[in-house]
Protein backbone atom coordinates (compact mmCIF):
# COMPACT_ATOMS: atom_id res chain seq x y z
CA UNK A 1 0.00 0.00 0.00
CA UNK A 2 1.13 3.37 -0.86
CA UNK A 3 1.74 6.47 1.56
CA UNK A 4 -0.51 7.93 -1.34
CA UNK A 5 -3.26 5.53 -0.88
CA UNK A 6 -3.39 5.27 2.97
CA UNK A 7 -3.28 9.27 3.13
CA UNK A 8 -6.75 8.92 1.01
CA UNK A 9 -8.44 6.12 2.91
CA UNK A 10 -7.25 8.20 6.29
CA UNK A 11 -9.35 11.15 4.18
CA UNK A 12 -11.95 9.22 3.55
CA UNK A 13 -12.30 8.12 7.49
CA UNK A 14 -11.41 11.57 8.71
CA UNK A 15 -14.55 12.75 7.07
CA UNK A 16 -16.77 9.45 8.32
CA UNK A 17 -15.91 9.95 11.91
CA UNK A 18 -16.09 13.78 11.96
CA UNK A 19 -19.51 13.23 10.49
CA UNK A 20 -20.92 10.29 12.71
CA UNK A 21 -19.48 12.40 16.02
CA UNK A 22 -21.81 15.36 15.00
CA UNK A 23 -24.54 12.56 15.12
CA UNK A 24 -23.45 11.63 18.90
CA UNK A 25 -23.24 15.24 19.77
CA UNK A 26 -26.52 16.66 18.64
CA UNK A 27 -28.80 13.48 17.48
CA UNK A 28 -27.82 10.66 19.94
CA UNK A 29 -27.37 7.07 18.72
CA UNK A 30 -29.52 7.43 15.39
CA UNK A 31 -28.21 6.64 11.63
CA UNK A 32 -26.67 9.92 10.86
CA UNK A 33 -29.38 9.32 7.86
CA UNK A 34 -32.24 10.02 10.40
CA UNK A 35 -30.39 13.14 12.12
CA UNK A 36 -29.19 14.80 8.65
CA UNK A 37 -31.42 13.30 6.04
CA UNK A 38 -29.00 16.26 3.60
CA UNK A 39 -25.88 18.00 3.84
CA UNK A 40 -24.88 20.38 1.83
CA UNK A 41 -21.57 21.82 0.84
CA UNK A 42 -19.95 25.32 0.52
CA UNK A 43 -18.76 24.62 -2.62
CA UNK A 44 -15.74 27.23 -4.30
CA UNK A 45 -14.72 25.39 -6.61
CA UNK A 46 -11.18 25.46 -5.58
CA UNK A 47 -9.00 22.40 -4.39
CA UNK A 48 -10.12 21.99 -1.00
CA UNK A 49 -13.79 22.63 -1.40
CA UNK A 50 -13.37 20.27 -4.75
CA UNK A 51 -12.23 17.46 -2.34
CA UNK A 52 -14.62 18.03 0.43
CA UNK A 53 -17.37 17.24 -2.30
CA UNK A 54 -15.54 14.08 -3.45
CA UNK A 55 -15.16 13.02 0.00
CA UNK A 56 -19.11 14.17 0.39
CA UNK A 57 -20.29 12.47 -2.19
CA UNK A 58 -18.94 8.70 -1.35
CA UNK A 59 -20.39 9.42 2.01
CA UNK A 60 -24.06 10.61 1.06
CA UNK A 61 -23.97 7.38 -1.25
CA UNK A 62 -23.09 4.80 1.30
CA UNK A 63 -25.84 6.49 3.78
CA UNK A 64 -28.73 7.30 1.29
CA UNK A 65 -28.52 11.08 1.97
CA UNK A 66 -29.38 14.04 -0.04
CA UNK A 67 -26.09 15.92 -1.13
CA UNK A 68 -26.19 19.52 -1.79
CA UNK A 69 -23.36 22.21 -3.27
CA UNK A 70 -24.29 25.11 -3.20
CA UNK A 71 -21.76 28.16 -4.93
CA UNK A 72 -21.73 32.12 -4.08
CA UNK A 73 -20.69 33.98 -6.98
CA UNK A 74 -19.14 37.66 -5.33
CA UNK A 75 -18.45 38.96 -9.06
CA UNK A 76 -15.39 40.11 -7.73
CA UNK A 77 -13.12 38.42 -10.12
CA UNK A 78 -13.55 38.68 -14.06
CA UNK A 79 -13.59 34.15 -14.08
CA UNK A 80 -16.40 34.45 -11.51
CA UNK A 81 -19.15 33.17 -14.57
CA UNK A 82 -16.76 30.42 -15.99
CA UNK A 83 -16.47 29.37 -11.89
CA UNK A 84 -20.21 28.90 -11.67
CA UNK A 85 -20.09 27.11 -14.56
CA UNK A 86 -17.75 24.80 -13.37
CA UNK A 87 -18.93 24.20 -10.03
CA UNK A 88 -22.26 23.23 -11.44
CA UNK A 89 -21.04 20.85 -14.19
CA UNK A 90 -19.15 19.47 -11.19
CA UNK A 91 -21.71 19.19 -8.75
CA UNK A 92 -23.80 17.20 -11.76
CA UNK A 93 -21.00 14.76 -12.60
CA UNK A 94 -20.88 14.01 -8.55
CA UNK A 95 -24.89 13.40 -8.11
CA UNK A 96 -25.03 16.50 -5.90
CA UNK A 97 -28.01 19.46 -6.60
CA UNK A 98 -26.49 22.61 -7.60
CA UNK A 99 -27.64 25.72 -6.58
CA UNK A 100 -26.45 29.54 -6.58
CA UNK A 101 -26.46 32.45 -5.32
CA UNK A 102 -25.09 36.33 -6.83
CA UNK A 103 -24.25 38.62 -4.54
CA UNK A 104 -23.09 42.46 -4.19
CA UNK A 105 -20.65 43.30 -1.35
CA UNK A 106 -22.09 45.48 1.14
CA UNK A 107 -20.14 48.14 3.73
CA UNK A 108 -16.80 47.71 1.90
CA UNK A 109 -15.72 51.10 3.51
CA UNK A 110 -16.11 49.78 6.77
CA UNK A 111 -14.76 46.10 6.38
CA UNK A 112 -12.93 45.66 3.35
CA UNK A 113 -13.32 43.12 0.46
CA UNK A 114 -12.10 40.08 2.25
CA UNK A 115 -14.97 40.35 5.54
CA UNK A 116 -18.01 41.97 3.09
CA UNK A 117 -17.77 38.77 0.81
CA UNK A 118 -17.32 36.09 3.66
CA UNK A 119 -20.23 38.16 5.66
CA UNK A 120 -22.42 37.71 2.30
CA UNK A 121 -21.07 34.33 1.42
CA UNK A 122 -22.22 32.74 4.78
CA UNK A 123 -25.54 34.82 4.65
CA UNK A 124 -26.11 33.57 1.18
CA UNK A 125 -25.23 30.14 2.42
CA UNK A 126 -27.58 30.12 5.06
CA UNK A 127 -30.29 31.38 2.41
CA UNK A 128 -29.78 28.76 0.35
CA UNK A 129 -30.28 25.70 3.52
CA UNK A 130 -33.41 26.94 4.29
CA UNK A 131 -34.49 27.29 1.07
CA UNK A 132 -33.69 23.41 0.67
CA UNK A 133 -34.46 22.70 3.74
CA UNK A 134 -30.66 21.34 4.69
CA UNK A 135 -29.62 21.58 8.41
CA UNK A 136 -26.01 20.70 9.05
CA UNK A 137 -24.18 22.71 5.89
CA UNK A 138 -19.88 21.38 5.54
CA UNK A 139 -17.17 23.77 4.85
CA UNK A 140 -13.83 22.22 3.40
CA UNK A 141 -11.54 24.55 6.15
CA UNK A 142 -8.25 22.10 6.95
CA UNK A 143 -5.38 21.93 9.57
CA UNK A 144 -3.62 24.44 7.36
CA UNK A 145 -6.44 27.55 7.87
CA UNK A 146 -6.62 26.53 11.49
CA UNK A 147 -2.82 27.46 11.86
CA UNK A 148 -3.20 30.84 9.86
CA UNK A 149 -6.37 31.72 12.24
CA UNK A 150 -4.28 30.92 14.91
CA UNK A 151 -1.36 33.19 13.80
CA UNK A 152 -3.91 35.97 12.59
CA UNK A 153 -5.65 35.93 16.13
CA UNK A 154 -2.40 36.34 17.94
CA UNK A 155 -0.88 38.86 15.77
CA UNK A 156 -4.49 40.97 16.80
CA UNK A 157 -4.18 40.61 20.43
CA UNK A 158 -6.86 37.86 20.85
CA UNK A 159 -7.27 36.62 24.24
CA UNK A 160 -8.39 32.80 24.76
CA UNK A 161 -11.10 32.57 22.75
CA UNK A 162 -9.69 34.03 19.83
CA UNK A 163 -6.87 31.95 20.23
CA UNK A 164 -9.23 28.70 20.27
CA UNK A 165 -9.31 29.45 16.88
CA UNK A 166 -12.23 27.48 14.31
CA UNK A 167 -14.53 24.57 15.94
CA UNK A 168 -15.23 21.58 14.50
CA UNK A 169 -18.72 22.23 14.53
CA UNK A 170 -21.29 25.46 15.77
CA UNK A 171 -24.29 27.01 15.02
CA UNK A 172 -22.60 30.41 13.64
CA UNK A 173 -26.57 31.53 13.59
CA UNK A 174 -25.83 35.35 13.52
CA UNK A 175 -23.08 34.98 10.83
CA UNK A 176 -25.62 32.27 8.36
CA UNK A 177 -28.91 33.93 9.70
CA UNK A 178 -30.12 31.05 10.42
CA UNK A 179 -30.90 29.28 13.28
CA UNK A 180 -31.71 25.98 12.38
CA UNK A 181 -28.41 25.21 10.84
CA UNK A 182 -25.08 23.26 12.10
CA UNK A 183 -21.63 24.64 10.50
CA UNK A 184 -19.76 21.58 10.24
CA UNK A 185 -15.45 21.42 9.62
CA UNK A 186 -15.32 17.75 9.29
CA UNK A 187 -11.51 18.10 7.94
CA UNK A 188 -10.22 20.43 10.18
CA UNK A 189 -7.67 18.09 11.09
CA UNK A 190 -6.27 17.33 7.32
CA UNK A 191 -3.37 18.86 6.27
CA UNK A 192 -3.55 21.13 3.06
CA UNK A 193 -0.67 18.53 1.75
CA UNK A 194 -3.08 15.76 2.08
CA UNK A 195 -5.85 17.40 0.24
CA UNK A 196 -3.55 17.82 -2.79
CA UNK A 197 -2.22 14.51 -2.73
CA UNK A 198 -6.23 12.88 -2.75
CA UNK A 199 -6.95 15.89 -6.07
CA UNK A 200 -4.14 14.33 -7.48
CA UNK A 201 -5.01 10.63 -6.98
CA UNK A 202 -8.21 11.54 -8.37
CA UNK A 203 -7.79 13.77 -11.17
CA UNK A 204 -10.34 16.06 -9.53
CA UNK A 205 -10.73 19.41 -11.76
CA UNK A 206 -10.65 22.32 -9.70
CA UNK A 207 -10.42 26.31 -10.37
CA UNK A 208 -7.77 28.77 -9.54
CA UNK A 209 -8.68 31.76 -7.78
CA UNK A 210 -6.01 34.62 -8.81
CA UNK A 211 -6.33 36.22 -5.60
CA UNK A 212 -5.43 33.65 -3.33
CA UNK A 213 -2.15 35.01 -4.72
CA UNK A 214 -2.33 38.59 -3.69
CA UNK A 215 -0.29 39.17 -0.91
CA UNK A 216 -2.29 42.28 -0.14
CA UNK A 217 -4.56 40.31 1.56
CA UNK A 218 -3.42 39.63 5.29
CA UNK A 219 -4.47 35.86 5.03
CA UNK A 220 -2.81 35.49 1.99
CA UNK A 221 0.57 37.17 2.91
CA UNK A 222 0.91 34.65 6.17
CA UNK A 223 0.15 31.96 3.64
CA UNK A 224 2.55 32.75 1.24
CA UNK A 225 5.24 34.47 3.03
CA UNK A 226 5.26 33.41 6.76
CA UNK A 227 4.14 29.69 6.58
CA UNK A 228 6.26 28.36 5.00
CA UNK A 229 9.17 30.34 6.84
CA UNK A 230 7.56 28.05 10.07
CA UNK A 231 7.16 25.08 8.03
CA UNK A 232 11.07 25.29 7.70
CA UNK A 233 12.13 26.22 11.05
CA UNK A 234 9.33 24.21 12.52
CA UNK A 235 8.54 21.29 10.58
CA UNK A 236 4.88 20.23 11.39
CA UNK A 237 3.79 23.62 13.09
CA UNK A 238 0.73 23.10 11.96
CA UNK A 239 -0.24 20.24 14.26
CA UNK A 240 1.36 21.81 17.24
CA UNK A 241 -1.25 24.91 16.65
CA UNK A 242 -3.74 22.75 16.44
CA UNK A 243 -3.14 21.15 19.73
CA UNK A 244 -2.21 24.18 21.08
CA UNK A 245 -6.05 25.45 19.81
CA UNK A 246 -7.45 22.45 21.70
CA UNK A 247 -6.09 23.61 24.80
CA UNK A 248 -7.21 27.41 24.27
CA UNK A 249 -10.41 25.74 23.86
CA UNK A 250 -10.52 23.53 26.79
CA UNK A 251 -9.63 27.04 28.59
CA UNK A 252 -12.56 29.28 26.88
CA UNK A 253 -14.88 26.23 28.28
CA UNK A 254 -13.89 26.71 32.41
CA UNK A 255 -14.15 30.33 31.12
CA UNK A 256 -17.60 30.43 30.14
CA UNK A 257 -19.17 28.01 32.74
CA UNK A 258 -17.29 30.38 35.37
CA UNK A 259 -19.05 33.00 33.60
CA UNK A 260 -22.12 31.62 33.59
CA UNK A 261 -22.47 31.11 37.59
CA UNK A 262 -21.11 34.59 38.08
CA UNK A 263 -23.87 35.81 35.45
CA UNK A 264 -26.36 33.89 37.48
CA UNK A 265 -25.42 35.53 40.84
CA UNK A 266 -25.61 38.78 39.30
CA UNK A 267 -28.29 39.04 37.25
CA UNK A 268 -31.38 41.38 38.72
CA UNK A 269 -34.45 40.19 36.60
CA UNK A 270 -33.10 40.97 33.30
CA UNK A 271 -30.27 43.12 33.91
CA UNK A 272 -26.77 43.35 35.53
CA UNK A 273 -26.36 44.10 39.49
CA UNK A 274 -23.70 46.87 40.06
CA UNK A 275 -23.58 45.72 43.57
CA UNK A 276 -23.19 42.24 42.69
CA UNK A 277 -20.47 43.09 40.30
CA UNK A 278 -18.40 44.74 42.50
CA UNK A 279 -18.05 41.73 44.51
CA UNK A 280 -16.20 40.40 41.67
CA UNK A 281 -12.74 41.03 40.83
CA UNK A 282 -11.45 42.73 37.27
CA UNK A 283 -10.94 39.19 35.65
CA UNK A 284 -13.92 37.91 36.79
CA UNK A 285 -16.22 41.19 35.79
CA UNK A 286 -14.70 42.00 31.83
CA UNK A 287 -15.19 37.73 31.65
CA UNK A 288 -18.56 38.19 33.06
CA UNK A 289 -19.18 41.05 30.56
CA UNK A 290 -17.69 39.68 27.77
CA UNK A 291 -20.37 36.40 27.93
CA UNK A 292 -23.44 38.55 28.39
CA UNK A 293 -22.24 40.52 25.37
CA UNK A 294 -22.17 36.90 23.48
CA UNK A 295 -24.92 35.81 24.44
CA UNK A 296 -26.81 38.97 22.45
CA UNK A 297 -24.55 38.33 19.98
CA UNK A 298 -22.72 41.55 20.14
CA UNK A 299 -19.33 42.20 18.68
CA UNK A 300 -16.54 41.52 20.94
CA UNK A 301 -14.67 44.76 22.36
CA UNK A 302 -11.22 45.35 22.81
CA UNK A 303 -9.62 45.16 26.15
CA UNK A 304 -9.56 49.07 26.19
CA UNK A 305 -12.63 49.30 25.75
CA UNK A 306 -14.07 46.76 28.47
CA UNK A 307 -11.38 49.18 31.22
CA UNK A 308 -13.55 52.12 30.10
CA UNK A 309 -16.79 50.37 30.62
CA UNK A 310 -16.03 48.80 33.80
CA UNK A 311 -14.67 52.09 35.10
CA UNK A 312 -17.28 54.07 34.60
CA UNK A 313 -20.19 51.04 35.86
CA UNK A 314 -18.22 50.86 38.51
CA UNK A 315 -16.97 54.31 39.87
CA UNK A 316 -19.14 56.70 38.07
CA UNK A 317 -21.71 59.10 40.95
CA UNK A 318 -24.58 57.19 41.99
CA UNK A 319 -27.16 59.58 40.11
CA UNK A 320 -25.03 59.81 36.80
CA UNK A 321 -26.54 59.51 33.40
CA UNK A 322 -24.10 57.21 32.53
CA UNK A 323 -23.84 55.75 28.67
CA UNK A 324 -21.42 53.78 27.19
CA UNK A 325 -21.36 53.55 23.49
CA UNK A 326 -20.97 50.07 22.18
CA UNK A 327 -20.93 49.48 18.23
CA UNK A 328 -24.24 47.67 18.28
CA UNK A 329 -26.06 48.93 21.50
CA UNK A 330 -25.77 51.37 24.39
CA UNK A 331 -24.46 50.32 27.87
CA UNK A 332 -26.19 51.99 30.58
CA UNK A 333 -26.85 52.20 34.37
CA UNK A 334 -29.52 53.19 36.34
CA UNK A 335 -30.30 52.44 40.32
CA UNK A 336 -27.37 50.14 40.50
CA UNK A 337 -28.72 48.12 37.57
CA UNK A 338 -26.83 47.54 34.10
CA UNK A 339 -28.65 47.90 31.08
CA UNK A 340 -28.18 46.59 27.34
CA UNK A 341 -30.36 49.03 24.90
CA UNK A 342 -30.53 49.26 21.67
CA UNK A 343 -29.01 52.09 19.47
CA UNK A 344 -31.59 54.14 18.36
CA UNK A 345 -31.89 57.89 17.11
CA UNK A 346 -34.15 59.88 19.38
CA UNK A 347 -37.52 61.15 18.63
CA UNK A 348 -37.89 64.82 16.75
CA UNK A 349 -39.46 67.00 19.42
CA UNK A 350 -41.73 68.38 16.80
CA UNK A 351 -43.30 65.38 15.57
CA UNK A 352 -46.73 66.04 15.02
CA UNK A 353 -49.42 63.36 16.52
CA UNK A 354 -50.84 60.80 14.54
CA UNK A 355 -54.12 61.02 14.40
CA UNK A 356 -56.30 57.55 13.35
CA UNK A 357 -59.69 55.75 13.41
CA UNK A 358 -59.39 52.07 14.75
CA UNK A 359 -61.95 49.83 12.77
CA UNK A 360 -61.08 46.53 14.91
CA UNK A 361 -57.52 45.78 13.88
CA UNK A 362 -55.60 43.91 16.46
CA UNK A 363 -52.60 45.87 16.18
CA UNK A 364 -51.33 48.93 13.94
CA UNK A 365 -48.08 49.87 13.43
CA UNK A 366 -46.89 53.58 13.75
CA UNK A 367 -43.40 54.04 12.27
CA UNK A 368 -43.04 57.36 13.18
CA UNK A 369 -43.07 56.34 16.88
CA UNK A 370 -41.05 53.11 16.20
CA UNK A 371 -43.57 50.79 17.44
CA UNK A 372 -47.04 49.05 17.37
CA UNK A 373 -50.41 49.44 19.35
CA UNK A 374 -52.40 46.69 20.39
CA UNK A 375 -56.14 46.11 20.31
CA UNK A 376 -56.60 43.11 23.09
CA UNK A 377 -59.91 41.57 23.91
CA UNK A 378 -60.05 41.94 27.91
CA UNK A 379 -61.91 41.91 30.83
CA UNK A 380 -60.99 45.21 32.01
CA UNK A 381 -61.11 47.71 28.99
CA UNK A 382 -62.34 50.45 26.50
CA UNK A 383 -65.70 49.66 24.98
CA UNK A 384 -65.12 48.51 21.47
CA UNK A 385 -68.11 50.22 20.19
CA UNK A 386 -67.41 53.63 21.73
CA UNK A 387 -63.61 53.38 20.90
CA UNK A 388 -64.32 52.72 17.41
CA UNK A 389 -66.45 55.91 16.97
CA UNK A 390 -63.53 58.08 18.42
CA UNK A 391 -61.01 60.00 16.19
CA UNK A 392 -57.66 58.96 18.22
CA UNK A 393 -54.17 59.99 18.04
CA UNK A 394 -51.07 58.69 18.94
CA UNK A 395 -48.49 61.29 20.59
CA UNK A 396 -45.23 62.20 22.64
CA UNK A 397 -45.66 63.42 25.98
CA UNK A 398 -45.45 67.47 26.14
CA UNK A 399 -45.46 67.53 30.04
CA UNK A 400 -48.48 68.12 32.64
CA UNK A 401 -50.35 65.16 31.58
CA UNK A 402 -51.79 63.07 34.39
CA UNK A 403 -53.12 59.28 34.42
CA UNK A 404 -55.63 57.51 36.96
CA UNK A 405 -55.29 53.86 36.99
CA UNK A 406 -57.91 53.10 39.48
CA UNK A 407 -60.81 54.25 41.06
CA UNK A 408 -59.13 53.55 44.21
CA UNK A 409 -55.72 55.35 43.39
CA UNK A 410 -54.68 59.13 42.98
CA UNK A 411 -54.67 60.62 39.78
CA UNK A 412 -50.87 60.97 39.43
CA UNK A 413 -48.46 62.99 36.85
CA UNK A 414 -47.06 60.51 33.90
CA UNK A 415 -43.60 61.39 35.81
CA UNK A 416 -44.43 60.41 38.92
CA UNK A 417 -45.87 56.93 37.30
CA UNK A 418 -42.58 56.50 36.02
CA UNK A 419 -40.71 56.94 38.43
CA UNK A 420 -42.90 54.51 40.36
CA UNK A 421 -42.51 51.80 37.48
CA UNK A 422 -38.82 52.21 37.99
CA UNK A 423 -38.65 53.30 33.90
CA UNK A 424 -35.41 54.55 33.51
CA UNK A 425 -34.94 58.31 32.25
CA UNK A 426 -33.71 57.01 28.50
CA UNK A 427 -36.88 54.91 28.00
CA UNK A 428 -39.39 57.71 28.69
CA UNK A 429 -38.79 59.39 25.35
CA UNK A 430 -40.07 56.69 23.44
CA UNK A 431 -43.23 55.97 25.37
CA UNK A 432 -45.92 57.64 23.52
CA UNK A 433 -49.24 58.15 24.40
CA UNK A 434 -52.81 57.71 23.07
CA UNK A 435 -55.58 60.17 22.91
CA UNK A 436 -58.97 60.50 22.18
CA UNK A 437 -59.59 63.91 21.34
CA UNK A 438 -57.90 65.60 24.26
CA UNK A 439 -58.44 63.06 26.79
CA UNK A 440 -55.76 60.94 27.35
CA UNK A 441 -56.55 56.98 27.11
CA UNK A 442 -53.51 55.67 27.57
CA UNK A 443 -49.58 55.80 28.18
CA UNK A 444 -47.13 53.34 27.42
CA UNK A 445 -45.41 51.80 30.31
CA UNK A 446 -47.91 52.83 32.39
CA UNK A 447 -51.32 51.55 31.88
CA UNK A 448 -54.63 52.58 30.87
CA UNK A 449 -57.18 55.65 32.38
CA UNK A 450 -59.76 54.42 34.36
CA UNK A 451 -61.62 57.86 33.42
CA UNK A 452 -62.21 57.23 29.73
CA UNK A 453 -63.27 53.49 30.81
CA UNK A 454 -65.51 54.35 33.46
CA UNK A 455 -67.48 56.96 30.84
CA UNK A 456 -67.38 53.50 28.20
CA UNK A 457 -68.70 51.25 30.69
CA UNK A 458 -71.79 53.17 31.85
CA UNK A 459 -74.07 52.34 28.84
CA UNK A 460 -72.79 48.70 27.58
CA UNK A 461 -74.29 45.60 28.49
CA UNK A 462 -72.33 42.52 30.30
CA UNK A 463 -71.81 41.17 26.31
CA UNK A 464 -70.28 44.17 24.80
CA UNK A 465 -66.09 43.77 24.15
CA UNK A 466 -64.07 45.46 26.22
CA UNK A 467 -60.45 46.29 24.62
CA UNK A 468 -57.16 47.19 26.35
CA UNK A 469 -54.25 49.38 24.79
CA UNK A 470 -50.63 48.04 24.81
CA UNK A 471 -47.83 49.73 23.16
CA UNK A 472 -44.73 47.43 21.82
CA UNK A 473 -41.48 49.27 20.37
CA UNK A 474 -40.21 47.52 17.46
CA UNK A 475 -37.35 45.76 18.05
CA UNK A 476 -34.42 47.49 15.91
Amino acid sequence: MSATSGAQRTLQQELTQALQALVSSHGGDEAFSVAFPAIAIAYSGGLDSSVLLHLAATFAHEHGIRLFAFHIHHGISDNADSWQMHCRQESERLGAVFDTRNIALKDLDKSGVEEAARIGRYHALGELCRVHGVTLLLTAHHQDDQAETILLQLLRGSGVAGMSGMDQANAAANLLGNDQLLLARPLLSASRATLEQYATAHTLSFVDDESNNDTRYVRNALRHRIMPALAELFPGFQERFTRSASHAQSAQRLLVTLAQQDLAACLDGEYLSVLALRALDIDRIDNLLRHWFALRNLRMPSSAWLLELRTQLLEAKSDAQLCVTHPDCHIRRYRDRVFLTPRRPAFDEHTEPMEFVWRGELKLHFPQFAGSLFFDVADVGFNAAWLRGQQLSVRLRSGGERVKLAWNRPTKSVKYHYQAMDIPAWERSYLPMVFAGEQILYAAGIGMDCHAQRETIAEESDRDTRIALRWQADLS
